[in-house]
């Protein structure tokens, strides 16, 4: 099933290498605006490195029992470095590269990054290549062409982006086309996602003779101002294809499945201060041999006060869909595909989008022009108890699907997050949080039902 595969990469659509706009409520982007390179021969030789390093502390974030002390229960230190070079050789064609050494120090987590036994372990990969691409063209005029390993990033990311709150982050092995214009840009994809294997060679699944997953995932992004009260109006149509697996129970035949949706995103400026936001997304196909139909959907309002602070209150609600009845041979549970899901539905990442619902309340304010502080709190509901309570990476289910899971509440808890982002130059970016999780009461019908707590101070450093 490799080759197939192959042709198919090397062939179909290509894609978008635009920057996304994160939620109101979300961490600032590191690095923080104004930060640019090192360059060499009058600009055309570029040299850029990063130094990150999170100390971070869980509790019960994963059994939600304190009578057990398992491996996510401890400390440790995430470590990452990057080093990266760039050589524009004409105004249309760019050479890129990026290295990339990542490191958990401390805890009882395995070490061995993508392990399915490593409990949640970020783990370590020594040098290896991150980013490897050539560009043609120009990206914000015209035709451009993107092709070689590469992030991919599109709109919020609820559905891509490249996880950098992941101390590896999520890469890709891609072929991608763009036309932008003045008032709108299309952009077609054709790409693989990277394993990382430390002490190996990392390679995309379609060209790693060791994996059997051989995904391959596709699609067409239009992104357009055509909206005069809008930042973006967004269209979209993916296309995911693996050979299936066990996740919704034996497996059955192959993945093949396209998701159409739509993101708008109000522009304050022109709303007199409010600002709205709004995703939905359809899927359609098989997954694992199984007929899919799914549908998540992302609302929310918020007002911006005229205030030195700046500060905003929104409220928004996440729905996505679970599988009333896993015997019938079809699916009902939104395949989550590849995004940044730690920005939306709690800094503890129990969630991701799918059989949930999520209010939210969010409020952050800038008390100095290099702070910003956030509030959130969160509320936890299943869509339905037949199907599993699945954490931020959408396959590690909290709770097994049972008996007393089907007759339990569907209330799962609140989570309390409190995040602070200081820029103190355009080279030096700190970060710290907490958050708070209330069992609620499908915990508590199903087996233990103790708080959670995450705490984590970040640094980062760009050149």
């Amino acid at each position: 099933m490799k080759y197939p595969a192959l042709l198919l990469l090397a062939s179909a659509s290509l894609a978008f290498a635009g920057t996304p706009s994160a939620p109101s409520s979300a961490p600032a982007p590191l690095p923080p605006p104004g930060y640019a390179p090192i360059t060499f021969l009058d600009g055309k030789l570029t040299v850029d490195i990063q130094e990150k390093m999170r100390f971070e502390g869980r509790e019960n974030n994963f059994d939600f029992n304190s009578d057990i002390n398992g491996p996510q229960d401890a400390t440790w230190l995430l470590q990452r470095f990057r080093l990266g070079l760039g050589y524009q050789l004409t105004p249309w064609f760019k050479i890129y590269a990026q290295g990339q050494d990542v490191r958990e120090l401390g805890g009882s987590r395995n070490n061995d990054i993508g392990s399915p036994g490593s409990f949640g372990s970020e783990g370590d990969d020594s040098f290896d290549i991150l980013k490897a691409y050539v560009q043609l063209g120009d990206l914000k005029k015209g035709i451009s062409a993107t092709v070689g390993r590469q992030f991919l990033s599109y709109g919020d990311q609820r559905l891509v982006g490249p996880l950098e709150w992941l101390n590896q982050a999520r890469t890709f092995d891609a072929i991608k086309l763009r036309y932008a214009s003045t008032s709108w840009a299309l952009d077609l994809f054709t790409s693989s996602p990277v394993t990382y294997k430390d002490h190996e060679w990392n390679n995309s699944q379609v060209f790693d003779n060791q994996n059997n997953q051989d995904s391959v995932f596709s699609g067409i992004y239009l992104s357009t101002q055509w909206v005069p009260i809008n930042t973006t109006t967004d269209f979209y149509a993916y296309h995911k294809s693996d050979q299936g697996n066990g996740d919704f129970g034996a497996r059955l035949g192959d993945s093949s499945f396209y998701t159409f949706g739509t993101l708008w995103k109000g522009d304050p400026k022109k709303l007199g201060g409010f600002d709205y936001s709004m995703e939905m997304a359809f899927q359609t196909g098989e997954v694992s041999g199984r007929d899919l139909t799914a549908f998540a959907g992302n609302w929310t309002a918020g007002y911006n006060f005229k205030h030195a602070w700046k500060p905003r209150i929104g409220l928004q609600y996440n729905y996505g869909s679970g599988d009333s009845d896993a015997t019938d041979g079809d699916v009902g549970t939104f395949q989550n595909l590849y995004p940044t899901n730690h920005l939306f539905y709690g800094y503890m990442d129990t969630t991701a989008w799918s059989n949930m619902h999520n209010p939210q309340l969010n409020i952050s304010f800038s008390p100095t022009a290099k702070l910003k502080v956030m509030l959130d709190y969160h509320l936890y509901f299943n869509a339905d108890n037949s199907d599993a309570w699945r954490r931020v990476n959408n396959q590690t289910r909290v709770r097994p699907v049972n008996a007393a899971a089907n007759n339990a509440s569907s209330y799962r808890g609140q989570e309390f997050d409190v995040t602070a982002v200081y820029k103190w130059n355009p080279h030096v970016a700190l970060q710290a949080g907490y958050s708070f999780f209330l069992a609620g009461d499908y915990l508590a019908d199903t087996g233990a039902d103790d708080n959670a707590h995450f705490g984590y101070l970040q640094v980062q450093f760009d050149f």
